[in-house]
């Protein structure tokens, strides 16, 4: 375990920039954001510690250094601690988070290497795979007859650039629903066949090139 001066295990490091249409509307979701929801445009910036409560220094770091950006989740897990924080000035947003780091003694490339567990794409989904994946969604439905892709990698945050950068390539898929809190991170996207294929070979493209240590 890479551990900060101050004790702090950096877990997951994530700028992600010009939030897509469908990703910032679920980070706008009152499941999501329980602090000030980001808009579309938007840069993000979302960091994971261990242990837990040291998220709270975190989040201390980033709004003193930086004021003018918006804490969207601030999440206090058993052994994580999970913060996001946003603004439309990229530069902002990069200055709060080379605050984070400079306050625990630790660079972008201390976190983990997303480690991808299994993706699958299902092409003509039934309509009562449609219904039950649509009671669990958090955010919009899948219908049936389209193409399903679902994504699972860990760390769960990285769940989220995945998303995103899906959205930028694929813009006409639904973003069915992305889990990005717990053991591991899950993404589920709708669609055709073609558009989806491109949202998986992009997101494996973006988690194959994060920098960091291994599990």
């Amino acid at each position: 375990m890479s551990q900060g001066t101050d004790g702090t295990e950096l877990r997951v490091y994530l700028l992600i920039k010009d939030l897509q249409p469908q990703f910032a509307a679920y980070l706008g979701t009152p499941t999501r954001a329980r602090g000030y929801p980001p808009f579309v445009g938007n840069h993000a910036l979302i960091v994971e510690v261990a242990p837990a409560l040291a998220i709270e220094r975190v989040i201390d770091l980033a709004l003193k250094s930086v004021p003018t950006v918006e804490p969207g989740i601030l999440f206090v897990e058993r052994q994580f601690g999970v913060l996001e924080v946003h603004g439309p000035d990229l530069d902002d947003v990069v200055a709060a988070g080379e605050a984070i780091l400079a306050g625990i003694g630790r660079s972008a490339i201390d976190q983990l290497r997303p480690r991808i567990l299994y993706s699958d794409v299902i092409e003509n989904i039934t309509d009562q795979h449609a219904v039950i994946v649509n009671r669990n969604r958090q955010a919009s439905m899948v219908m049936p007859g389209e193409t399903l892709l679902v994504y699972e990698m860990t760390p769960a945050l990285f769940a989220a650039v995945a998303a995103n950068e899906a959205e930028r390539v694929a813009p006409e898929l639904t973003l069915v629903d992305v889990q990005m809190i717990g053991a591991a991170g899950r993404i589920y996207l709708a669609g055709d066949l073609d558009a989806v294929n491109r949202a998986r070979a992009e997101i494996t493209r973006v988690l194959e090139g994060v920098e960091g240590r291994t599990h």
